[in-house]
Formats: structure tokens, C-alpha cells, sequence
């Protein structure tokens, strides 16, 4: 699935630099078929099906009957490169049948077009992603019974959606390190994109680990739909540079989003597992409750957190500056248009000549 907008008159030599770039698609779909067709033979199938599907599934009884649980392990490390693989193949789908046309009919810059694609490609996967988790925050009740975010601890055993939920999250964000280099991203900007990759892949991955997959699962929907917002704004924006107000609303989500993920991380972990029974860090059970580990956790979030809104903050003021220095050209621009009036004798105005002058009274 070659880039649209390449020129496809010109071919590059096999495994060049160029020649990876523009047809780096193609050549991981290839790979994806391979394992697929491994699911035909004896032999290869449950190899194949490492790459597909979870691993370490239990089946146990419950009042609804027989339910399939699954667990995490070394194993999912197959699963995440699979679907790592497939993130690849539809980030090339996207770049091609949607962001390419689109690019071509707004004739952004350069700089605006590399922005344009990065905002297009996550409003996607932020819309998914915030759909999916909410989804599974309703089906799984966790929406209307906030005490089982903590109750419980640890959870180890996650049902399909949300073990693979998770999959795919570490999935999109490791494909996130790559397209850097595929996209042709610029210098300036790897630095700020390589940020939020590993922050993104960090916080995904501690949820997961410690077995705080409940408490991860709001946050994430909270932090996609703040982001969402975000992106949208901005592509309107690169648009017509005269849609300002989708930022504003962009903001008081934003503060709100802040607001909330604190308090829940103070309620959830702060509060909740340190009043729970099972103290201690026991590596068989899963069970990561000890003061240090959630001392920890806290602290993370809290500084994710602030360099989240020192970010925002930096962000208002360059925009008020601008506004403000946007304002101020075009009361310039405005008072040159403007004419001076001039006063004109009646006498003037008739047959042409200047006024005379007014004799000055005396005291």
C-alpha cells in the first residue's frame, strides 16, 4: 500500500533507504499473510496462533456459567508484534485514502502538512481507542460502581476485551517509534513526539503490569477524548486559521480531564488499596500493593500531570500573545487605510482658491 503521493514513475533499488520508506506497507503486510497462512498447516498452527490470539487463558465457573479469563506473560510479546504489525498496515491505509487526499486539496506548507498528518492519524486512533474503552467501562460495570476500580486487588484475571485491549494500545504506541523514521518526521520534531510516545507506552504499560487495568482503563478514555479534542482543533485550525474556538472548548476539557484523572488516582490508590486486606508484594499472585510501589504510582501520575498543564499554560500565553499581537496589526493596518478629513472653504470649493486667513482680534 504505497504513499499516494509519491511519484510513481521513479524506482528506488531494493532494500534502500528510499526503497523501505515507500513501500514499508507492503512489505509488513507480507509478513502478516505469512502468519496467516500458517494457521492452514498442522504443523505451524500453534505457532501461528502465539500471534494472533491472547495467551494464558483459564476457563472458571461463575453464575453466568462457564467464563474464559486470561492473565499476561512473556508470550503476549508475539500478540503485540502481530498487531504492532497490523497498526503499521492501517496507518499506511489512513495516510493514503484520507490524510493524502485531503492534503492535496488544502496545499498546506510543509511544516503544516506534517502537523496535519500527525493530528489525522491520532483523532483516528483516539476516536477508537476512547469508543472501545468506554465500552468496555460500561459492559464491565465499572462506570456505575466506582469502588470496583480498587475492590478486589489485584486483578489479575481480565476478560478477552480488555486483555486485548491492552495488547493493542502497546501495539499502536511501539508502531508510534517507526513511523517517526517512515513518516520522514523532521529533526525539531522527534524530540516532542518521542515524549509523549514514551509516556504513553509507560503509564499503558503500568497499568498492565501491576494489574491496575481497571483504574488505566478510565484514564486512558479520559486522556483520548481530552486529546481528541485537541487534534480535532488543531486540523480546523491548519484549515482556516480563523477557528479559534475549538480550542477554547479543547481547554475547559482539558483542565476538567486534569482535574479528574488526580482525583481518581488519589481515591483509587491513595485510598482504596491502602485500606485493602492483601498488603504486601507477592509476585505469584500479582499483588503489588505495598507503600513504596503506590508511592510511586502517585507520584508519576502527579508529575505527568503538571508537565501536562505547565505544557497548556505555555500554550494559552503563546496563543494570547498572538492574539494579541494580531489585534494590534490590524488597528495599525487600519488607521493607515483610514483618510485624513481636511476643511475646505466654501469660497475654495467654488473657484479653487485657498482661503483667506482669519484676522486675529487683539485683547
Amino acid at each position: 500500500m504505497r504513499r499516494a503521493r509519491r511519484k510513481r514513475n521513479k524506482s528506488y533499488p531494493f532494500f534502500s533507504q528510499e526503497f523501505l520508506i515507500q513501500n514499508h506497507a507492503d512489505i509488513v503486510f507480507s509478513l502478516v499473510i505469512f502468519i496467516l497462512i500458517g494457521l492452514m498447516f498442522e504443523a505451524t498452527a500453534k505457532t501461528a496462533i502465539l500471534f494472533i490470539q491472547p495467551q494464558y487463558n483459564i476457563s472458571t465457573q461463575s453464575p453466568e456459567g462457564e467464563v474464559t479469563l486470561y492473565q499476561y506473560g512473556w508470550r503476549d510479546w508475539a500478540t503485540i508484534l502481530f498487531y504492532f504489525f497490523i497498526t503499521i498496515i492501517l496507518h499506511a491505509v489512513v495516510q493514503e485514502y484520507i490524510l493524502d487526499k485531503v492534503n492535496r486539496r488544502l496545499h498546506l506548507s510543509k511544516s503544516k502538512n506534517t502537523k496535519f498528518n500527525e493530528s489525522g492519524q491520532l483523532c483516528v486512533f483516539h476516536l477508537v481507542s476512547s469508543v472501545w474503552s468506554f465500552y468496555i467501562l460500561i459492559t464491565e460495570g465499572y462506570l456505575f460502581h466506582p469502588s470496583s476500580l480498587w475492590e478486589n486487588y489485584p486483578h489479575v484475571h481480565l476478560r478477552f476485551q480488555v486483555k486485548f485491549f491492552y495488547l493493542t494500545q502497546l501495539a499502536y504506541w511501539l508502531h508510534a517509534l517507526p513511523e517517526l523514521y517512515f513518516q520522514k518526521v523532521r529533526k525539531e520534531e522527534i524530540p516532542r513526539q518521542l515524549q509523549y510516545i514514551c509516556l504513553y507506552l509507560l503509564h499503558v504499560s503500568a497499568a498492565y503490569l501491576l494489574n491496575l487495568s481497571r483504574v488505566g482503563l478510565v484514564l486512558l478514555c479520559l486522556q483520548y477524548l481530552s486529546e481528541m479534542g485537541f487534534h480535532i482543533a488543531r486540523m480546523f485550525y491548519f484549515t482556516d486559521e480563523s477557528h479559534q474556538k475549538m480550542f477554547d472548548v479543547w481547554a475547559v476539557c482539558f483542565v476538567f480531564t486534569r482535574m479528574v484523572t488526580l482525583t481518581l488516582m488519589f481515591l483509587a490508590v491513595g485510598f482504596g488499596l491502602a485500606r485493602a486486606e492483601n498488603q504486601g508484594l507477592d509476585w505469584d499472585l500479582g499483588n503489588f500493593n505495598t507503600v513504596l510501589i503506590r508511592m510511586t504510582v502517585l507520584l508519576l501520575v502527579c508529575l505527568t500531570q503538571s508537565w501536562l498543564l505547565w505544557k497548556f499554560i505555555r500554550f494559552q500565553l503563546r496563543r494570547w500573545r498572538e492574539f494579541r499581537h494580531e489585534q494590534a496589526s490590524r488597528k495599525r493596518a487600519a488607521a493607515k487605510q483610514t483618510p485624513r478629513p481636511l476643511k475646505r472653504d466654501s469660497r475654495e470649493s467654488e473657484n479653487g482658491a485657498s482661503p483667506r486667513p482669519k484676522k486675529i482680534k487683539a485683547p
